[in-house]
């Protein structure tokens, strides 16, 4: 059993993304020659979950986006945050941030309704997201011009560590209109009637004394799950990576 759970370990170690249990047996029986049973699979998975828990790792398994992954543990936020700081140019701009909060909860949308709600023009901000690979295009509306819909990627949620698009945070009530929402956020960018560009925005400047110790702060080469505030419309962008 130990021999089966460390080539586990080490599927999931080198795995760039989130591997599923499909993919892992895949790999088990291929070099087995034999089918693997997948409670064999599982009992070695939750065996890594139990190890990884002591203290003497600096990272722990955790299930997301429908695979397994190792992330680094909340206590060592402090020095990933520093090395973060020093990387800021790779973070998501407010501007970006906004549209794929709007794109995550309204998704398919068309980008004619993400201005209508941001109050500005989006081609800079949702062509950064497509080439990021954190929204994808999902088909045309049936009106007029048939317009491009956009939806959020597996990649999205590898992006902010959840393994379904429910668990995002509940958006609070608003009694205006939803039209109003990053209105105040960007005062600075000129209405769609005026403005037919947006200009790409600095990166977002780093906040990790605020990082919610609650969850896991940083992935193995990857983007990290994300500091989410349940009574904000808008998705909080991860504060650390390993």
């Amino acid at each position: 059993m130990d021999f089966l759970q460390n080539h586990i370990e080490a599927l999931i170690f080198c795995s760039p993304t989130p591997i599923k249990l499909a993919d892992i047996k895949a790999c088990l029986s291929e070099m087995f020659n034999a089918d693997v049973p997948d409670d064999d699979i599982e009992g070695a998975i939750y065996r890594l979950q139990e190890k990884f828990e002591g203290d003497e790792f600096s990272f722990q398994l955790f299930q997301a986006a429908g695979g397994y992954q190792f992330l680094t543990k909340p206590a060592y936020q402090t020095s990933i945050g520093i090395m973060l700081k020093q990387q800021s140019k790779k973070r998501l701009s407010t501007s970006a941030m906004e549209t794929l909060s709007i794109i995550a909860y309204k998704q398919p949308i068309s980008k004619t309704d993400i201005e209508n709600i941001r109050g500005v023009n989006c081609d800079y901000a949702v062509q950064k997201l497509l080439d990021r690979n954190l929204i994808e295009i999902t088909g045309k509306a049936d009106t007029i011009g048939r317009p491009m819909l956009y939806g959020t990627t597996t990649k999205f949620m590898e992006y902010f560590g959840i393994n379904d698009l429910a668990e995002l945070p509940a958006p609070k009530e608003f009694t205006g209109d939803v039209s109003t929402i990053g209105e105040n956020a960007e005062s600075k960018e000129e209405p769609i009637a005026t403005s037919t560009t947006e200009e790409p925005e600095a990166a977002a400047p780093e906040n990790t004394d605020e990082a919610s110790a609650a969850e896991p702060t940083a992935t193995n080469g990857q983007d990290n799950a994300p500091d989410m505030d349940a009574d904000s419309k808008d998705l909080k962008e991860p504060d650390a990576q390993a």
